[in-house]
């Protein structure tokens, strides 16, 4: 069969090859449910005849507000065939962002998962003149659901004996330079933009990764929000894999389902990294006597690891075995015991959790980029060179990406870069110059190699009173190496030096306050203390001789909060929000310049 051109064509890819293996699971009444490829396509196609009964226009905008499950790419085809467009939105955004995306996309059919979502978007109903149609996946008592949508098509194929091919007609028309999704940013930087992107952008981008996976693996797990560019295109990749895509119950329950899907691949986002290994370390340090010796042998052994092994002596490698029926084994039984892929997004990696996964045979690959590129610009299993630590990889094979010799920002230009912001032309002119090159608004380098490695963002860099660039990605990175600290913003815009305020990692906290004698149960409690406050200086001298002087932290201020998407401080792929951060510290932060 030809290989997929448009998104939708992974229905019919996935008939022919594997109809037999399920597409999805998704636990219900506590129970893991199987989804075949059938009922996938069923469904898709009454979607497609719904749509065509209430007259879904070519081009229009369809809203979807879901957690990841098998309805949720029901719904994406299901518009998609129509030669609609498909508008998926965070469920966990506020009101506020809502009455804007829904508004300026001009919705006029959403869709929403549960009852709870639907209430919430009530509220703001008569502040949406285009909305006039709303239902739920989650069946709700007198709201019309996703089943009346079935229903609906159904209808319209009773009704309409040349339905299929009048839809066959509407797809055969479509093509891979058509639109096919309109996703809005996260507005790390200002108000969200809708971004449009066509079928060969995401084409291209598992293209370029689809040869990586182990011909052998299977099963992935996905908990990251589907809504977001980089875990829809690897739910493509996986599909075109035909692999059994698993949804995660929540993010606390990863763990667990892991242990009870055994996946092959992962996909995630530099803070759940994090957050694994912390959650290692936490075990590790509870350990008493022998015990605690082998696990911190193990762990340094793990950060000397080079990814390419031709490069390790053979006593390092004899070592690396015996840790490994010690204490990696354990680590890996931990992520379900099959897993052989961790694949991270959304922002750089500390390169020592890289050497880390590897080693204990949980390999870490990276990938950069950005929603309007699809999102991929670099991958780092495009070349037969391998990983490098502390990259990103090589630039996608088909596309140019250049550095601006001026500002050291990275440009892209080629197929996988979006049609334009939507109903934003001077924006979108902006973003992409008349020679087509796109401006990421990121900064970094190549080495003589041709690897790509990530230096920060042009928008988070800042000028000191002195007249010094300080970039606070870097310094942060650097500094939540440490795991006492989960969050951290630096600050210094203007000022004569650079401060921070730091969110510690309070599970991680309370334990050293157990071990130390130190009496604090709340936050608040544990922040005031003098000893905690000492430990954390300690954490900021040690990272600071690691930095420039301009660089170092002269001042912080310890938080007791957790920066999180309910209070705003993170975009729901976990990136902080810094005017937020800073709006909601302005007097913490002028207290570190007095």
């Amino acid at each position: 069969m030809q290989e997929p051109t448009r998104l939708f064509d992974l229905l019919d890819w996935r008939k022919s090859l594997h109809p037999e293996r399920p597409v999805f699971k998704y636990k219900e009444d506590g129970q893991w449910q199987s989804h075949y490829i059938d009922e996938y396509i069923e469904k898709a196609n009454l979607i497609s005849y719904a749509l065509l009964h209430l007259g879904v226009q070519r081009g229009e905008n369809i809203g979807l507000i879901s957690a990841g499950r098998p309805e949720w790419n029901y719904i994406d085809f299901g518009v998609q065939q129509t030669g609609a467009v498909l508008l998926p939105i965070y469920p966990t955004i506020s009101e506020d962002d809502y009455r804007f995306i829904l508004s300026d996309a001009k919705v006029r059919l959403l869709v929403v998962e549960t009852p709870a979502l639907y209430k919430k978007i009530t509220s703001i109903r008569e502040q949406l003149p285009t909305l006039e149609n709303l239902c739920t996946i989650v069946p709700m008592e007198g709201v019309k659901s996703l089943a009346d949508i079935y229903q609906l098509g159904r209808d319209y194929l009773a009704s309409h004996p040349d339905a299929p091919q009048q839809l066959q007609s509407i797809k055969d028309s479509l093509t891979t330079d058509d639109v096919c999704t309109l996703i809005y940013t996260s507005g790390t930087t200002g108000t969200p933009k809708g971004v449009m992107l066509a079928h060969r952008g995401l084409i291209m981008n598992v293209q370029e990764i689809k040869e990586s996976p182990s011909k052998t693996w299977t099963r992935a797990l996905s908990w990251l929000p589907m809504c977001h560019i980089y875990e829809r295109m690897m739910g493509y990749l996986y599909q075109w894999l035909c692999f059994e895509i698993a949804y995660a119950e929540s993010i606390a329950k990863v763990g667990d389902n892991c242990k009870e899907i055994h996946p092959h691949m992962l996909a995630c986002v530099p803070r759940f990294i994090e957050k694994v290994y912390d959650k290692i370390y936490r075990k590790g340090e509870k350990l008493t006597g022998t015990r605690k010796k082998i696990f911190d042998w193990a762990l340094n052994l793990a950060f000397r690891y080079d990814l390419d092994e031709s490069h390790l002596s053979l006593g390092y490698k004899l070592q690396k075995l015996i840790a490994d029926k010690l204490v990696y084994k354990e680590i890996r039984e931990s992520m379900g015991g099959c897993l052989g892929m961790l694949v991270s997004g959304g922002a750089t990696i500390q390169p020592r959790l890289t050497r880390f996964f590897s080693c204990v045979g949980l390999d870490l690959y990276e990938g950069y980029g950005i929603t309007e590129c699809s999102p991929l610009i670099a991958v780092t299993n495009s070349n037969k060179k391998g990983r490098k630590i502390g990259s990103v990889g090589f630039a996608m094979r088909e596309i140019e990406v250049r550095i601006n010799p001026d500002t050291n920002e990275i440009q892209c230009r080629g197929g996988n870069v979006m049609k334009g912001y939507y109903n934003q032309p001077e924006l979108t002119a902006q973003a992409i110059d008349p020679d087509g090159w796109f401006h990421t608004g990121d900064t970094g380098y190549f080495d003589p190699d041709g690897y790509l490695f990530i230096t920060g963002r042009t928008k988070s860099m800042f000028k000191t009173s002195m007249g010094k660039f300080i970039n606070p990605e870097v310094i942060e990175e650097k500094m939540k190496q440490s795991p006492f600290i989960l969050d951290m913003m630096v600050v210094g815009a203007d000022q004569k030096y650079a401060a921070a305020l730091i969110a510690p990692d309070f599970d991680m906290l309370r334990d050293w306050c157990r071990r130390h004698g130190v009496s604090a149960e709340s936050h608040e409690q544990m922040i005031a203390d003098r000893a905690v406050v000492a430990r954390f200086q300690k954490v900021v001298d040690k990272y600071n001789t690691e930095l420039g002087v301009t660089e170092q932290i002269k001042r912080f201020t310890l938080v007791p909060d957790a920066w999180n998407e309910n209070n705003r401080m993170l975009t729901p792929t976990q990136k902080l929000i810094r005017r937020n951060v800073e709006a909601a510290y302005k007097e913490q932060i002028n207290d570190l310049f007095k």
